[in-house]
């Protein structure tokens, strides 16, 4: 199958493992990728990870910033297959209509839930009992294509976006490896997407970012651990940003105490009332401040001052 041209389209972190996969197994023509962007204090103009990892195999890469109106350049190469994951652009149909064996897309969700560009962060953060990935053909609606094949995954109570999202990277090079043979040779049975069953899984605002206390501890928690390691799920603490990182659930009872209030200190936490119960924070960030464990910042601070504090 080395002879099948493959033109792949991808940009973050999540696709680098499907991408190499590609470029050891068949004939990657060429790769396009988000421009390069400015980031940090000091915005440095940097290179997304699929374009850092496609240089070492020496493939061309295209840079389209906006490929509705570049994407000649992408059918010069002839592909037989486009494969995309997590590009971060909608194709023009110049592009889905081309290849002899379409454009396919790797998904890190179930279809037809969670469509849209953050599936991973929603699916912990709505609380989900599993997820996993889909490969599907592209069509012009947002990830509405028809299913070529699934894998599910279990979301555990300790999963963080950073853990799921690296076992559905790894997950997809699977299922991309499994299903192209398939693809190739014809012998695959199309399923179309059921539009009653469409959930979404937008990409994430600052407004989600900020932990809403008045919810369950449950929804809290979640929340913590669907923005782990980034953006990092905030509060405010007398004024300032407070980011946090994990938390532990606790099965105290606050009928009447407001929400977001520190009620109590343990070894390793901060004790915060979240709805009618009570949730531990065990790592955290003050602003302009390291990551750090709660049991490590407790050691330098007056307890006594925090208590009674309410966290907005």
């Amino acid at each position: 199958m080395k002879n099948i041209k493959i033109v792949f389209m991808g940009t973050p972190e999540f696709a680098v493992p499907i991408f190499k996969a590609l470029a050891e197994n068949y004939n990657v023509v060429a790769v396009v990728t988000q421009p390069d962007k400015k980031q940090g204090r000091k915005q440095i103009l940097t290179p997304s990870p699929i374009k850092k990892i496609s240089a070492l195999y020496n493939i061309p890469i295209l840079q389209p910033i906006k490929i509705k109106d570049e994407y000649q350049k992408i059918i010069d190469y002839k592909p037989d297959l486009i494969i995309t994951c997590a590009y971060g652009q909608i194709l023009p149909e110049e592009i889905l209509n081309y290849p002899k064996y379409k454009c396919i897309n790797v998904h890190a969700s179930l279809l037809p839930k969670l469509r849209g560009g953050a599936p991973i962060h929603h699916a912990i953060m709505d609380g989900y009992d599993n997820t996993g990935v889909t490969i599907m053909y592209m069509a012009k609606q947002m990830d509405a294509g028809d299913i070529i094949s699934q894998k599910k995954t279990n979301i555990t109570k300790e999963d963080t976006q950073g853990s799921l999202h690296d076992r559905l990277s790894e997950m997809g090079k699977d299922l991309l490896l499994e299903t192209l043979p398939n693809i190739i040779n014809n012998n695959i049975n199309p399923i179309k997407q059921n539009e009653q069953e469409v959930t979404y899984g937008f990409n994430i605002t600052k407004e989600d970012e900020k932990i809403d206390f008045t919810k369950t501890n449950i929804e809290v928690d979640n929340k913590v651990r669907a923005l782990n390691p980034t953006p990092g799920a905030y509060t405010t603490i007398n004024g300032k940003r407070l980011k946090i990182y994990n938390t532990r659930l606790s099965d105290r009872y606050y009928a009447k105490t407001e929400a977001g209030t520190i009620v109590g200190f343990e070894k390793d936490g901060i004790c915060v009332v979240a709805g009618t119960t009570e949730i531990i924070l065990t790592e955290i960030a003050l602003e302009g401040k390291k990551k750090c464990l709660v049991k490590d910042y407790l050691n330098g601070i007056d307890k006594k001052e925090l208590l009674g504090v309410v966290l907005k």
